[in-house]
């Protein structure tokens, strides 16, 4: 497995391919903005594109969707029926489904927005705005708030110190620098 990184500049949203360099398919993942550089990607290696994973329906993850489908057809997944007016595969939960020859772990991780997904694909994590480098995603309520850290903790925390966290947005990190160091897991101290 091979991993490329694409910044879309309009939303600052991350977006992944993901490469099975033995089949020559692949995965993209939340597709805020399609470029010329994307598409080289695939063209260059002669990737096929067989599925596109969505981790929430937000705009600046999701806005590069109609523009993708005129040139590929992928199979789109997601936790929403429709995503930027296309019919998606829906997945829900947790469970495992084998794309482009590669075993994708799929997993409901409330909290920054109802339908967030995150996706693990051998030693790596694909969490949407779920979790960044330092800090948790934003939430709407304190309850949202204590589901999304309790999520992250059952389902992310859970997982090897060494496993790579490839966010939504900002850079690269991994489960013990988050476990360690991320503001939304701080204990607050107060002062009289």
């Amino acid at each position: 497995m091979k991993v490329y990184y694409y910044l879309n500049r309009s939303g600052f949203s991350n977006c992944y391919i993901i490469a099975n360099e033995k089949n020559k398919e692949a995965i993209l993942i939340d597709p805020g903005q399609v470029t010329e550089g994307l598409i080289n990607r695939l063209e260059e290696n002669n990737l096929s594109l067989t599925s596109v994973l969505i981790t929430h329906n937000h705009k600046n993850h999701v806005q590069g969707l109609k523009t993708l489908l005129k040139i590929y057809s992928p199979r789109i997944y997601g936790a929403d029926l429709e995503i930027e007016g296309v019919t998606t595969t829906v997945i829900s939960g947790d469970g495992k489904i084998k794309l482009a020859g590669l075993l994708v772990h799929h997993m409901s991780l409330p909290g920054h927005t109802a339908d967030s997904m995150i996706y693990k694909i051998e030693n790596a994590i694909f969490s949407g705005d779920s979790i960044s480098a330092g800090t948790i995603g934003s939430t709407n309520s304190s309850y949202s708030r204590h589901i999304l850290k309790r999520n992250i903790e059952e389902k992310i925390f859970s997982l090897q110190d060494n496993t790579v966290i490839f966010p939504g947005h900002g850079p690269l990190t991994t489960v013990g620098a988050e476990k360690s160091f991320n503001i939304g897991f701080r204990k607050q101290k107060y002062t009289d």
